[in-house]
């Protein structure tokens, strides 16, 4: 499988997500077994990233009308952090230094939440038409049988359209490690990492703040998950954001200063500095927004 397919996503919606990688311990023994499996199988990002795009725009096109992944397989997102022996060594000297975390797709799982939202939104009365009741009945099943075993109770990836919500920002930093992937002049995807236990002090710094100086945001109910989601996860996992193709389109990206910077506004009273803050954001993420509904 060529990289054609991952950079040629013209036309398709603007994709982003937040991905929880845990430490192999994290998982019961039996899913250990499969994500290492799984992991070597799908071999680089970018195989995984195609591999993904192209079982997507497969199941469009599947005949029978079910647009649900069957869960016969599932693809697995690696990355290797650090250990406290590596962490001051340079890539010359120990190219595989570090423990490798794991991200598994769970698309099953991903894709019923997922029609679960469209038919609760105001597009319901096109889901039945675009996701018929017999299939919502059969994906439901493996859903089912996934929830019956022990390995399903964390969902480990969240996704975004056109556009990264704010609350997500606030778990990273401008010092953060960053991966920007381009080819032929073009940015495909930005992604920022953070450890987890960074990412819940930030995620509850932003929710104290706002909770006093803001009750009725509706960013502080989104903290406010976010921040329970972040819980589930072992101590040792790293956060992801992963851009996707938006990243072309606003890279380089000073959200998650000016999220930083108008919630400190905020607590402090300085109206007029959130103000400017949320300026910036409204300029550089609304005309992406504005995207979804463009002919």
């Amino acid at each position: 499988m060529t990289g054609n397919l991952y950079r040629g996503q013209a036309g398709l919606p603007f994709s982003s997500s937040l991905r929880i990688y845990e430490p192999l311990e994290a998982f019961p023994p039996e899913q250990q077994r499969q994500l290492v499996a799984e992991g070597t199988r799908n071999g680089s990002r970018a195989a995984v990233e195609n591999a993904e795009l192209q079982a997507s725009l497969g199941r469009i096109t599947r005949s029978g009308g079910d647009p649900f992944p069957t869960g016969h397989t599932d693809l697995v997102r690696m990355t290797r952090v650090p250990t406290g022996r590596h962490a001051a060594a340079s890539d010359t000297e120990d190219h595989d230094a570090g423990r490798l975390l794991y991200c598994p797709s769970q698309l099953v799982i991903r894709a019923g939440l997922a029609a679960n939202a469209l038919m609760d939104g105001v597009h319901s009365p096109l889901a039945d038409l675009l996701i018929p009741v017999s299939q919502r009945d059969k994906h439901q099943a493996r859903i089912d049988r996934i929830n019956a075993g022990e390995a399903a109770k964390r969902v480990h990836t969240r996704a975004s359209t056109w556009g990264i919500p704010f609350s997500w920002f606030s778990l990273f930093s401008e010092s953060d490690r960053k991966d920007v992937v381009e080819s032929e002049g073009r940015i495909l995807t930005v992604r920022v990492w953070t450890p987890l236990n960074e990412a819940l002090d930030r995620a509850r710094f932003a929710v104290a703040h706002l909770a006093l100086a803001a009750p009725d945001l509706d960013m502080l109910d989104d903290l406010t998950q976010l921040t329970e989601w972040l819980e589930l996860f072992h101590v040792q996992s790293m956060v992801e954001l992963d851009y996707g193709a938006v990243a072309d389109k606003v890279y380089p990206d000073e959200s998650p200063m000016d999220v930083r910077l108008g919630i400190e506004c905020l607590a402090e009273g300085d109206m007029t500095g959130a103000a400017a803050a949320y300026r910036r954001l409204a300029s550089r993420w609304i005309p992406i927004r504005q995207l979804a509904r463009a002919s």
